[in-house]
């Protein structure tokens, strides 16, 4: 049977945001978790298990976008998770366990532990750069602080030369169990406070936490062809995790500022190049700024004020990709103010020698009028 599609199996729009698309699966697998539909588990455990699947694609940058792209095909052999006899897994972040530790208070069938390695969260940090540094790309060293495994006590939240103690009331898992009529749920240990560890003696350095805060410098890449508002990751320099889990990563945010010749057009720059009548109506040799500096470029005569001439390859380096846009240069003519009156006579003698012949698009623009009235 073909697959549905996955925006259909959550119920949300292609434009649902990842907490729209969160909030979708919460509720769907509160409704399909086959320990809640004991006399119908068989299709309980399909829905389940389809749900499961959408958001473990939809919940991935990455991978949403190549399924937007190219449909089941972009994703096949990521989607579906992992639903054997070990359970029902959990994707980015968090599992069924967390969706009904909030809805009944605990996990299911003793299949979570509070004591599991957990990811460290990620860090959000904001960099301004210039208009070239984003072009070129660049390299920047910026301050954060983050919270790191403590050195004195190894992580473990106990004084030096003692060791935290298995929760007796427990048995380490940091959940109890406990029954509700037909169904057996698990909620966060009193004793313990969930950790599944009772330390009596906690280190003086991180007050039991396992973690302390520091403040570091980290190297960051900023690729050439970056766009303002985008964002560069910087993986596993974020806060520690805890139980041996993975560090999150630095979320740098990307600030461009503004340019005083160049704005940007994709990966084309544009360039306002201000030229005299006489330079427009004789032609010129002109030395147009570009983002490598000035190059010479002829004006052709006759050109017209609003006129636009690309300049190949001088434009901003594509991102994550050879070559780079271009430049396009747009003309602007300007009028001459405050003549003096020889400077008029001699416009006005210009005017008489020019006929229709040298000013087509006035006469055209002449003609049209006519034809209206």
């Amino acid at each position: 049977m073909a697959k549905r599609d996955y925006y259909e199996v959550l119920g949300v729009e292609k434009s649902a945001s990842e907490d729209d698309i969160k909030k979708a699966y919460r509720k769907l697998a509160k409704k399909y978790h086959p320990d809640l539909n004991k006399d119908n588990k068989e299709e309980a455990e399909a829905k389940f298990k389809e749900v499961s699947e959408a958001y473990e694609v939809l919940s991935d940058a990455s991978k949403r976008q190549r399924y937007d792209q190219f449909g089941h095909a972009g994703v096949d052999g990521n989607a579906g998770g992992s639903y054997g006899a070990g359970g029902f897994g959990g994707f980015d972040g968090f599992d069924v366990g967390d969706i009904f530790e909030s809805f009944f208070g605990g996990g299911f069938g003793g299949r979570r532990s509070a004591t599991r390695a957990q990811r460290g969260s990620d860090i959000g940090q904001r960099v301004t750069i210039t208009f070239e540094e984003a072009a070129f790309g660049t390299s920047k060293t910026i301050d954060i602080t983050r919270m790191e495994k403590c050195e004195h006590c190894g992580g473990s939240g106990a004084k030096a030369g003692t060791q935290a103690e298995t929760c007796k009331t427990c048995g380490g898992t940091g959940q109890v169990r406990m029954s509700m009529g037909f169904m057996t749920t698990q909620r966060t240990c009193d004793a313990c406070h969930g950790t599944g560890k009772i330390i009596k003696t906690p280190c003086e350095h991180c007050r039991g936490q396992g973690l302390v805060r520091k403040s570091r410098k980290i190297d960051v890449n900023i690729p050439a062809g970056i766009d303002n508002g985008q964002r560069v990751s910087v993986r596993g320099q974020g806060n520690h995790g805890k139980n041996g889990g993975p560090a999150g990563d630095v979320i740098i945010a990307v600030t461009v500022k503004p340019h005083a010749l160049f704005t940007r057009q994709g990966d084309n720059v544009l360039c306002d190049f201000v030229v005299t009548f006489t330079e427009a109506a004789l032609g010129a040799k002109l030395e147009v700024p570009t983002l490598d500096g000035k190059v010479e470029f002829t004006l052709p005569e006759g050109t017209q004020s609003g006129s636009v001439f690309r300049l190949r390859d001088k434009g901003i380096t594509h991102l994550q990709m050879r070559g780079r846009g271009d430049q396009l240069v747009k003309i602007i003519v300007e009028v001459p103010k405050n003549l003096n009156s020889k400077q008029k006579e001699l416009l006005r003698q210009f005017a008489n020698e020019t006929g229709d012949k040298n000013n087509k698009q006035k006469k055209s623009f002449a003609d049209k009028i006519k034809g209206l009235f």
